[in-house]
């Protein structure tokens, strides 16, 4: 048995893989990653493959960036853990002013977690708690988009609207209005209705949350900034706080620092994660404005009741910090703006395939439609079978494939990614025909 069938065959014995299921665990092919750099995932024999999902969204950076393992090695010389309750360390202290200098403007305050989904957790609770000890009590319930995602623990699962994910668990789920959702990819009357909701249920709303500009786990679905700008009137209108989720559209994904710089507001608590630490840890923040902290001033019986064994994790905050120092010196942001064009108009010429329906992107992140629609389609994991044999491995929504390559990818590697999905759906959808 050779060393990767042995891994292979542990992994399928001992193993409980995400949104995975046993047949798939048994059957499907199975990747064993020796090591990564940059946009390649390297096999033990040293078959180099493009990951294609940067490891589930978070790899902006790459995998493995210098910088990024100097920064571990560094802080793990000096501190690996210490509790953020009643201490404080240089990495979290200083990743917190940094973060507020980058956040859009109004958000001051730095609450640590270790995922996107304790991100959301901390959001709700605070938003929750604090109506609850300023006059407003009866405000408890929470308002989202149709299709939202904003990952897997309770609260988060409660917000999101993807029925695959949370469909068993809603009778321990608590009830969140949506509007129905959009019909032709026509976003202005779910606004409408989201507003609708809004006025109607004013005084016991206590927060909206959305993913600002795109949805991805719906199927990397974009809706226009317009919507996002008119959503924050309405929510300074009715006085009720709005949670941006950027676990994903945050650090540069979508083209700006933030998916909210596309309409130019801030919304009262901003979740980050993902790219936060590069891919290279488990770290994520959310943060809040002045107003909403100042809501749970005064004593004990008035603080925030949450907290996590890795909150402000120093290995986790001086990765952080390295991520962001990366951004700065290597005019990440900037550098991205041609490789958005070039992916923008590739993915625009997958049209050109029959059977591709509804190419889209916006900055870094791009996606189009096969087969039939619906999350447990097949065509898409058939297209991604056949990307991994030509050296990419994809990740697909159900029938919607993807791709969210590094912020700063090399060209060449942008193309060959390109062409492998091109090759690849080609491949599928012809000889279907």
């Amino acid at each position: 048995m050779s060393s990767d069938d042995e891994l292979i065959a542990l992994d399928r014995a001992h193993v409980w893989r995400p949104y995975t299921s046993s047949d798939d665990h048994q059957n499907r092919p199975l990747l064993v990653v020796d090591r990564a750099e940059g946009p390649w995932l390297i096999t033990g024999d040293g078959r180099r493959v493009l990951d294609a999902s940067g490891s589930w969204w978070c790899n902006n950076l790459g995998h493995g960036h210098p910088r990024l393992r100097e920064a571990i090695a560094r802080q793990s010389e000096q501190m690996m853990h210490s509790t953020l309750a009643a201490a404080t360390h240089e990495p979290a202290s200083r990743l917190a002013a940094e973060l507020v200098a980058i956040a859009p403007e109004g958000l001051t305050r730095v609450f640590y977690s270790d995922n996107g989904s304790t991100a959301v957790e901390v959001a709700l609770k605070i938003a929750f708690q604090y109506w609850q000890q300023n006059g407003r009590p009866e405000r408890r319930r929470f308002l989202a988009l149709p299709g939202g995602y904003h990952g897997d623990t309770l609260g988060a699962m409660s917000a999101g609207d993807v029925d695959e994910f949370t469909r068993i668990f809603r009778p321990l789920l608590f009830d969140v209005r949506r509007p129905p959702d959009a019909v032709n990819h026509q976003w202005e009357p779910v606004f409408e209705r989201l507003f609708a909701l809004l006025r109607e249920g004013v005084d016991e709303i206590a927060a909206v949350i959305v993913e600002p500009m795109v949805q991805g786990a719906a199927g990397m679905r974009t809706y226009p900034a317009g919507l996002l700008a008119a959503l924050r009137e309405e929510t300074q209108r009715a006085d009720t706080l709005l949670i941006a989720d950027e676990v994903f559209t945050g650090l540069g994904r979508t083209g700006p620092l933030w998916g909210c710089d596309h309409a130019g507001i801030t919304p009262d608590l901003l979740c980050t994660a993902k790219g936060l630490s590069g891919g290279a840890l488990p770290f994520a923040a959310t943060l809040a404005t002045d107003r909403v902290y100042d809501g749970f001033r005064g004593d004990k019986s008035r603080a925030l009741m949450h907290g996590h064994t890795f909150c402000g994790n120093p290995l986790g905050a001086a990765v952080a910090r390295e991520v962001l120092a990366i951004y700065r010196d290597e005019d990440i942001l900037e550098s991205a703006h041609p490789k958005a064009a070039k992916l923008a108009a590739r993915i625009q010429s997958m049209t050109e395939v029959p059977g591709v329906r509804t190419p889209r992107s916006l900055g870094m992140c791009a996606a189009f439609e096969v087969g039939a629609p619906g999350y447990m389609g097949t065509v898409g994991w058939q297209i991604s079978d056949a990307a991994l044999e030509l050296g990419a491995h994809l990740r697909p929504l159900g029938n919607t494939i993807y791709v969210v390559p590094p912020l700063n990818i090399e060209d060449a590697d942008l193309d060959r990614l390109l062409d492998i999905v091109r090759e690849s759906t080609e491949r599928v959808l012809v000889s279907a025909q």
